[in-house]
This record gives C-alpha cells, sequence and structure tokens, in this order.
C-alpha cells in the first residue's frame, strides 16, 4: 500500500547520482567547514551574512561578517576573483544565505552555501566566536 514515501518512486539511480552530486557543488555542511576550517588555509573564506548584531552575539569562529546588502563588486574586489566563499546565515528558517549565494554568483563569484547556517553549527555542537 503506497504510503507518502513511496507513492512517488525513487528516481533512476543515475538520475539521482546526478542531482546528488549536482547539489554538492552549490552546498556543503557545518561538519565539513568545521574541519576545513582547522586547516591554515581552508580553500574558501567563510561568511556569516546576518547582521552585525546577530553576529556579534555569536558566529563561527573565522567567519567574516558580510550581509549581503554590502556585496557590491567594489566590496569583493578586496579577494581574488577566483576565491571561493561559503556563506551562511541564522539556519534552515532562513533564506538569508541563499540571497547572498545568489548575489555573490550574480557577481561571478564561487559560492557554496553551508546548510544549517549557525542553528545547524550549534546543533553540531562546534564552539562559537564572540
Amino acid at each position: 500500500m503506497p504510503n507518502p514515501v513511496t507513492e512517488t518512486p525513487a528516481a533512476p539511480s543515475a538520475e539521482a547520482a546526478r542531482h546528488f552530486a549536482a547539489k554538492l557543488g552549490f552546498e556543503t555542511d557545518c561538519d565539513d567547514v568545521h574541519t576545513a576550517m582547522k586547516a591554515a588555509d581552508p580553500g574558501f573564506v567563510l561568511l556569516d551574512v546576518r547582521g552585525p548584531n546577530a553576529f556579534a552575539r555569536g558566529h563561527v569562529p573565522g567567519a567574516l561578517n558580510l550581509p549581503r546588502r554590502e556585496m557590491t563588486a567594489e566590496r569583493m574586489q578586496a579577494w581574488p576573483a577566483d576565491t571561493l566563499f561559503v556563506v551562511y546565515c541564522a539556519g534552515p528558517h532562513c533564506n538569508g544565505a541563499d540571497k547572498a549565494a545568489a548575489a555573490l554568483a550574480a557577481l561571478g563569484r564561487p559560492v557554496k552555501m553551508m546548510i544549517g547556517g549557525w542553528t545547524g553549527w550549534l546543533d553540531e555542537g562546534f564552539a562559537a566566536a564572540r
């Protein structure tokens, strides 16, 4: 008997493989960011796109605060054009990271979003910076 999970069949394996592999080009998660940030050069710039008050209350160690509205072509010239940015916001209930990623991509910048955001970071039990 079908249920809400099985009433729509799973995609064919080859299609699912393409879909999930493509998602990894757009997203990363808190654990991967945490692991990468332990390196002297993690290979990306981590941007907390929340407002300065939220950032001051706590953020991912090593993150820079750059709200989306400040992501102008002029501001982004502070980094080489091939710099990868990883953006995050408050969490899954917030689309600020999506908006920031879209803005960076529109500026021609490589970008990924850290899924889970600040809430996900804390849920993983990782340290906070203030």
